[in-house]
């Protein structure tokens, strides 16, 4: 298990090259407007999101290694009273996924999700900007 930081950032080459000098670590994928890092030290997957002007938390989230971990941790969230989203089968983020998804008191989106395979962008379609596939 490691969290999960997606930030939105306004220059994507200038953001992979500062994570990749502050964590040593080069980017794990990268895809027009979109880069992400999968850190081993301290256990982080760092994605970031170009296409912002704001530069700010996009969402918060932590990624699992098996799929009944996503279950459980969206028992365990609707037990507690905090509303999660049901959990789904998605395509997003250049990667097919199993997540779940619930909002913080102040509106700080979290993900707990598998990634199951990456997948690769269609030419056709216009990139990811302003972020993930957080559910409204």
């Amino acid at each position: 298990m490691r969290l999960q930081l997606a930030l939105d950032v306004t220059d994507l080459e200038q953001a992979v090259a500062f994570y990749t000098a502050m964590f040593d670590t080069p980017p794990a994928k990268r895809e027009p407007g979109y880069a992400n890092f999968a850190i081993d030290q301290p256990p982080l997957k760092l994605v970031l999101f170009e296409g912002s002007t704001d530069g700010t938390i996009n969402h918060l989230g932590v990624e699992v290694e098996r799929a009944s971990e996503v279950e459980v941790a969206a028992e365990r969230l609707a037990t507690a009273g905090l509303d999660p989203t049901s959990v789904a089968e998605t395509t997003c983020c250049h990667a097919d996924k199993l997540e779940t998804w619930v909002d913080g008191p102040d509106g700080t989106h979290w993900e707990w999700y598998l990634k199951v395979a990456d997948v690769q962008p269609d030419p056709d379609i216009p990139a990811e900007t302003g972020g993930c596939c957080i559910p409204a």
